[in-house]
């Protein structure tokens, strides 16, 4: 099973890792083998922490989605470096456009979504690219899970 991964860049103040990884464990114990992240600040790159670390037990893939080669570089030096370490982490890297183009990070939601039999969305907000793409997957009819601060639902917030 093939999971792709989308969320808020902002996490709020009561977000927990130990909920992300338990959630990431219950998909892998539901075979889910592959995950596609895009390696946004926030969410992306906690969720590909935690599966680097998850990797070390499962026999499972990460794959990078790169908007654009030039993603982090208006990272922080300190986020840019962690961008980094968790890329050395993922077994495959897609990058979609060498530079920025308008539009790049929904065409790579949406790729993501298109690969994908579940969505793991952290949405507490229906704005940005992460309510964009959660609406992709419901017409899509992807199988969603979401993750927030008051515990997981399936295809309930919307």
């Amino acid at each position: 099973m093939k999971c792709a991964l989308t969320g808020h860049r902002v996490l709020e103040r009561n977000f927990s890792c130990a909920a992300l990884e338990e959630k990431c464990r219950e998909l892998i114990a539901q075979g889910a083998d592959t995950f596609y992240c895009g390696m946004a600040l926030g969410f992306d790159l906690v969720c590909c922490g935690v599966l680097a670390s998850l990797k070390r037990e499962f026999p499972i893939k990460i794959v990078a989605c790169i908007p654009c080669a030039d993603q982090s570089s208006r990272y922080t030096y300190e986020m840019r470096r962690l961008y980094e370490d968790l890329l050395r982490e993922c077994d495959e890297t897609i990058v979609l456009h060498e530079r920025y183009e308008a539009g790049c990070m929904f065409e790579r939601n949406r790729y993501m979504v298109d690969c994908c039999d579940v969505l793991l969305a952290y949405l507490y907000a229906e704005r940005g690219g992460t309510w964009y793409t959660v609406k992709y997957a419901l017409k899509k009819g992807k199988k969603i899970i979401y993750i927030h601060q008051k515990g997981e639902e399936e295809n309930d917030l919307v």
